[in-house]
């Protein structure tokens, strides 16, 4: 019975190994593409820079001149009366007649046509300031999408390592599980012969089902890493196959030097174009200190069916429509004006103050996330260094387990040596498979934080 179901966990492993081998190959390279056509923060990025372009065209519009057309026909009568008047809110009526002795019902009809055009010229360059400010906009929006798109790049390639790292752990417990059920069998064996005694097979069944734990804990590991990788890349959760094949080579720009400023990295630039835009709107807000100048321009054509001669002779109208609104004077007017409220510089004022401390608390956010950089390129080294000790240690500490379980088992199946022996060799064993498997990732883990300080991850991405 042990025989037939080592033998059927045997062609598991085989019939998995297959499985994986004809499944489609996720390569990093793909999965940030990924990333970069689905995730929710790049295209939502996307859509704020066409709306601040649009933003940018219309603040470049808003210098056009207003050009006003009106067309009115009304019927009513036009009883004046002497008398102070303000159309508070446009609630007025603009009817102009004679001022008779008392109120009369005398009603036809009228025509009011007109184009208006009003032009601020002038305004000490508020206009310009107001279109840099709105273009500053632009380049702040797009230079946030580039620094999205580097975060989400290192996002990606992190959770691609820990996956890839998780499945290797994963086989490691599968391999320790299939060992500790291999070796069971040897036990349990050598228990009904009555060649040790029974309590063996007890222990040998309590490895088996302590690797089993730990088999399956990996595997939930490994799902909980694959479906981080998954929103990342927002497709739905899968069980991804990744490319295995550089895990275990040095990658060949790791102890490359930098030759970059920090000052081309993509969140140093979003900062900078924070602070840019900053300061464009307080030079934006300065010009409303000063006043506006206007040129304006008015056509105007009116028509009315009443006549001329009204004032004396109340009968002198009529109700013909087209009388009525058939233009029969106009006037036109051209002019020039300045207007300026002269209280806006007390509000003003405080109000470029306000800007000027948000830009220089912008500055101190740039500080800060420059030293933040500086600290992690020196962790990056620290980092890399570590990485390459522990890549180069794992295969001696590797091939040294494996040679310590073999001793034991084959001293254990000659009745040499005691099953705590192999017990412990096989723990030894199993941690250094992954402490192999964890220092493989690490060394690749490293090369991305060097990349992320660095501000270019084609340091990384170039590697496969």
């Amino acid at each position: 019975m042990q025989r037939k179901r080592t033998v059927c966990l045997f062609f598991l492993l085989v019939l998995y190994g297959s499985t994986k081998v004809h499944a489609q190959v996720l390569t990093l390279k793909e999965a940030v593409q990924t990333a970069f056509t689905n995730y929710g923060s790049i295209k939502s990025r996307a859509n704020y820079i066409n709306a601040s372009k649009e933003s940018a065209t219309q603040a470049k519009r808003d210098y056009l001149p207003n050009l006003n057309v009106s067309a009115q026909q009304d019927y009513g009568t036009v009883n004046g009366q002497f008398g102070p008047s303000y159309g508070l809110n446009g609630l007025g009526v603009a009817s102009s007649g004679p001022t008779l002795s008392s109120q009369n019902s005398n009603a036809a009809f009228g025509g009011l046509y007109l184009a208006n055009i009003n032009w601020d010229f002038f305004a000490f360059g508020r206009s310009k300031e107001k279109i840099k400010t709105a273009q500053a906009v632009v380049t702040r929006d797009e230079s946030d999408l580039q620094q999205e798109q580097f975060q989400q790049e290192v996002r990606v390639a992190a959770a691609y390592l820990n996956l890839l790292a998780a499945q290797r752990l994963t086989t490691s417990w599968q391999k320790n599980l299939a060992r500790a059920d291999t070796f069971r069998f040897v036990v349990v064996t050598r228990v009904l012969n009555g060649l040790i005694p029974g309590v063996d097979s007890s222990l040998a069944n309590a490895e088996v089902s302590s690797a089993k734990i730990a088999y399956t804990k990996a595997k939930d590991f490994e799902q909980t890493q694959a479906n981080q990788l998954a929103v990342l890349m927002g497709v739905p959760p899968k069980d991804f196959v990744l490319d295995t094949v550089f895990i275990t080579k040095i990658p060949s720009s790791l102890l490359d030097p930098l030759h970059d400023s920090l000052q081309n990295h993509p969140l140093l630039k979003y900062y900078e174009n924070r602070i840019r835009l900053s300061d464009a709107q307080a030079s934006y807000y300065h010009t409303l200190n000063f006043p506006a100048f206007s040129l304006f321009g008015v056509a105007q054509t009116r028509g009315s069916g009443f006549s001329s001669s009204y004032a004396t002779d109340q009968t002198a109208y009529t109700k013909d429509y087209w009388e009525g609104v058939k233009p029969g004077r106009s006037n036109y007017l051209i002019g020039i004006g300045v207007t300026w409220n002269i209280t806006t510089p007390l509000r003003v004022s405080h109000q470029v103050k306000a800007q000027k401390y948000v830009s220089q608390g912008l500055k101190d956010e740039y500080d800060l996330v420059q030293q933040q950089l500086n600290a992690q390129m020196s962790l990056a080294g620290t980092r890399i260094q570590n990485a390459l000790d522990n890549y180069r240690e794992a295969p001696i500490q590797v091939n040294s387990a494996s040679d310590a379980y073999l001793q034991r088992t084959v001293l254990y199946k000659n009745g040499l040596t005691n099953i705590v022996d192999v017990t412990q060799v096989s723990y030894t064993l199993n941690r250094a498979e992954t402490d192999r498997d964890i220092a493989y990732t690490n060394v690749w883990q490293a090369l991305l934080l060097k990349a992320a300080a660095s501000g270019n991850f084609s340091l990384f991405i170039n590697e496969f």
